[in-house]
């Protein structure tokens, strides 16, 4: 089986948002630094996060590392993460949102689209996007 992770990148707060994600998310995050691997950086970026993986309670798995200063880092990256499930997750789903949204922007609020299914944006506070669609309940 082939698997499709996004890896989101940072610049120095790679930690504190794989803990936020795992606040929202739960399940089991793995996190190891430059100074783990060994890798050679700047003396003050040892502790910074060389790879991160979150696994989480449902089926939720994505990954991340910062950027060290001589690399070039685009914050942001054009992409949105996108959650998305049946109408039985609705509370999840709807939980997910809201904790994604403390300290964050919403763009679109979590409401029924033209489409019928429950759509929401926003941008969380590190600033990765992230777009949330329930589907309508089916038709009896």
């Amino acid at each position: 089986m082939t698997t499709l992770n996004p890896y989101l990148s940072f610049r120095g707060v790679a930690r504190e948002a794989m803990e936020f994600y795992h606040s929202v998310f739960g399940g089991e995050l793995l996190l190891s630094t430059f100074r783990d691997f060994g890798v050679e950086v700047e003396p003050d970026e040892l502790d910074l996060v060389m790879h991160a993986q979150l696994t989480g309670d449902a089926g939720v798995v994505f990954m991340a590392a910062d950027t060290p200063r001589h690399m070039e880092h685009q914050e942001g990256g054009g992409f949105s993460m996108s959650l998305s499930g049946p109408s039985e997750d609705e509370e999840r789903l709807t939980g997910y949102f809201d904790r994604l949204a403390e300290g964050g922007t919403v763009q679109q609020p979590l409401a029924v689209a033209p489409w019928g299914d429950s759509f929401g944006m926003l941008q969380d506070r590190f600033g990765v996007a992230w777009m949330v669609n329930i589907a309508a309940p089916a038709a009896a």
